[in-house]
Parts: structure tokens; sequence; C-alpha cells
């Protein structure tokens, strides 16, 4: 049975690792829903979150695929339920909505808990934070009653609910490992 998955790389900062990563999904017939790479918490190691929706086996296979590749220190998965995520999106209406004394955007802004991030004659941007689902309901509203005429959303950023992350018990292993091995 399909259902999203979060796949958590870490790796060295290095070109073409993108590309590699992403033709192991290509060639499984695995579809990216959100991308994300940033710094991770460890100097000189960066962190990718991929959102997919497939089978369990077969996110296992991809994950240990991904795991293979050279530059490529760790990778896992988890489900939704093991972590804690959020995406970020903007929104630009007409300033028009906000400019006019009519306080119904605001209202919805602060209810959504969204904030105004911008505000001139001509537009207004607004930020929120929060699940595909809350952004979407967001967009869906600024569109139908206020001419949203922009809006983006971020990949998904997401950290582990353990309290301790894989990759820090990965490296304490490795490290221990290598030790004995120069003994």
């Amino acid at each position: 049975m399909k259902k999203e998955f979060n796949i958590t790389i870490f790796s060295e900062n290095s070109i073409g690792l993108l590309n590699r990563i992403t033709i192991n999904f290509t060639r499984r017939k695995i579809n990216i829903e959100s991308l994300t790479v940033s710094a991770s918490a460890y100097q000189g190691i960066s962190k990718f979150i991929i959102v997919v929706n497939d089978t369990e086996e077969r996110v296992q296979r991809v994950v240990a695929q991904l795991d293979k590749l050279v530059d490529v220190l760790k990778a896992y998965y988890n489900t939704n339920e093991s972590l804690i995520y959020q995406e970020i999106a903007l929104y630009k209406v007409p300033s028009e909505y906000l400019l006019n004394g009519n306080n119904v955007v605001e209202t919805l802004v602060r209810e959504s808990g969204a904030r105004i991030l911008e505000i001139n004659n001509q537009y207004a941007v607004i930020e929120k934070t929060g699940h595909t689902d809350e952004t979407q309901a967001l967009f869906a509203k600024l569109s139908k009653d206020f001419n949203c005429t922009q809006f983006v959303r971020s990949g998904r950023i997401a950290i582990t609910r353990s309290p301790v992350e894989k990759l820090s018990v990965f490296l304490k292993e490795r490290d221990a490992m290598l030790s004995q091995i120069e003994d």
C-alpha cells in the first residue's frame, strides 16, 4: 500500500550528487513530491529531505541504493508520524484588500496563523508555515475571495521526534570502528 515517506540523506557537499540521487528515483519510476537540501547540524555535511508517495518495500530499496552512493554518508526513511515537519508558503494579494479599511484579509491571516511580511500600495505578501493541506487551504481562500496573484510553497523541512538524530549514532559507531582498526 502506498503512503507518504520522508527520505533523509546526509552527504558531503559535492558536484553532481543531486543528479546521482534523483537518477535512483527516476529508474524506479518514483515521483519526488518535495525536495529540500540544506546544511545539517554537522560541519560540512548537507541534509536532503525527499518526500515520496510509494510502498515501504520500494522506499527501502531506493534508500539502500542511495546509501551506496560514494558521497552519501547515510540515508534513512521515516513516516510522517516519526517527524516534526513544516513547509513555508508565500502569497501575494492586491493591497487594496488590506488598505481599504476592511479587516477581512487581516482576520483571515490571523486565524490561519499566517503573517504579513510586506505591504505597499500595489500588493501585500503573506507568509504561512504549516503542512501542505494548511498552506493549500489558505491559498484556496485567498484565490477565491482576494485575487491571490502569486503563490509559492517550499519543500519540506523536518527533524525526527527521536531525541538523538540517527546520523549521530551512525557517526559514533563508525568512529569507534575506525579507532579499533587503527589500534
